[in-house]
């Protein structure tokens, strides 16, 4: 039986062919440690890591590719971000659709470092959004740390408004890009970002265990890893410039590479048609289930958002609902809170959670009808038996 794959916002599948391929061509040929010697292969290696270091600087339209360093995922670099900017006795705005990711650092920061913490609400209209960041604002705010794209709701922050906001107000914009990278386009300069963080394993195509941060330069953050860099040996504490600072240990070469790949790979599609095809799914999708009287809907179904879709069918917990799409339609989603608390507590699902769907450029329509005829298969069952 054919799989239904809609998580693709806890990571993307399949991958390219191309990267795949790139994977192999990376354990089989570059079977080497970077910066760690001086002969060829060595050598080789190195360039195909700095290729992938300018085909990251391109996408996000970056200045100095040394500026991105690269991490195991998403959740380092927004710990090196977060806890690496010495925020102290101070505060920082964030919102109430933040990841764990961001989460975390931020409340480890609250109890260990006197920072106290406000939460933007999502607005579709822009005047809201500032009007509602101006309320936030204290003489004491440092820093803004958003995440782009809702994991939950799909919901889009408006980052280039935030961003400028940030500027007017002399605050540090921090950029959590996990779910809009490969999505949306980004552009650190247009949207004055100082820190954007990214996962690569998830609309950028590559595989898991890749990540990336971009530190805008002037921005000294204090690594919470030291080790081995293969250069500046002889120093007794982690470089301060970039990206050894943020760099500790044997970078993981298959990873960057297929990063580099999925880069590529987007290039070549277009990263507006990927846009337009995953957005097309997700309108499907809603259109066919908002016809179901039974099934609930998270967030506007009236806006542009990210390819994620959460819901609920009244009459059915969500880890059972996720597990008959599973056991009896094949179909792969996510239910549960996602790692996200404040974006259910916000949407009302903080007691019992919800089903996401996910979309991919690889999905079809005919996969997206496929599914909702059988949210609307289980629905029409639950009210049948509880009529």
């Amino acid at each position: 039986m054919k799989e239904y794959y809609f998580d693709n916002s806890a990571t993307s599948s399949p991958k390219p062919k191309s990267v795949l391929e790139k994977v192999q061509e990376a354990i089989l040929e570059f079977n080497g440690n970077p910066g760690r010697s001086g002969y060829k292969k060595a050598i080789k290696i190195d360039r195909e890591i700095y290729n992938t270091r300018e085909k990251i600087a391109k996408f996000f339209n970056i200045s100095n590719p040394l500026q991105i360093a690269f991490t195991t995922n998403a959740s380092e670099s927004l710990n090196f971000a977060i806890r690496g900017m010495g925020f102290e006795n101070c505060h920082i705005i964030t919102s109430v659709y933040e990841h764990n990711s961001v989460l975390r650092p931020l409340h480890f920061l609250e109890d260990e470092k006197n920072v106290s913490l406000s939460y933007l609400e999502p607005y579709e209209s822009s005047e809201k959004l500032l009007e509602n960041l101006s309320s936030l604002l204290r003489e004491d705010t440092k820093a803004i740390v958003i995440n782009h794209i809702s994991n939950v709701t799909g919901f889009v922050m408006d980052i280039e408004k935030i961003g400028k906001f940030c500027k007017e107000k002399n605050l540090l914009f921090i950029v959590d890009a996990s779910q809009s990278a490969g999505f949306l386009p980004i552009d650190v300069k247009k949207s004055n970002i100082n820190i954007l963080c990214f996962t690569g394993h998830k609309s950028l195509f590559g595989i898991q265990g890749i990540g990336g941060i971009y530190v805008e330069e002037g921005i000294n953050l204090t690594p919470t890893l030291e080790g081995g860099t293969g250069s500046f040996s002889k120093l007794k504490r982690q470089p301060k410039v970039m990206p050894e600072n943020l760099e500790c240990g044997t970078l993981n070469t298959p990873g960057i590479l297929s990063l580099g790949a999925g880069i590529d790979f987007i290039n070549s599609i277009g990263i507006e048609n990927i846009t337009k095809h995953e957005y097309a799914l997700t309108k499907l999708f809603i259109d066919e289930i908002k016809k179901l009287k039974n099934v609930i809907i998270y967030g506007d179904k009236n806006i542009f958002r990210g390819p994620v879709v959460s819901i609920n069918i009244e009459g059915i917990e969500s880890s059972e609902l996720a597990g008959i799409l599973d056991e009896e339609f094949n179909i792969c989603t996510r239910s549960g809170f996602h790692c996200a608390p404040l974006a259910h507590e916000y949407i009302g699902t903080y007691d019992y959670g919800c089903v996401r769907f996910s979309f991919g450029y690889f999905n079809t329509e005919e996969e997206i009808l496929y599914a909702t005829n059988a949210i609307k298969e289980i629905s029409e069952y639950i009210l049948k038996e509880y009529s």
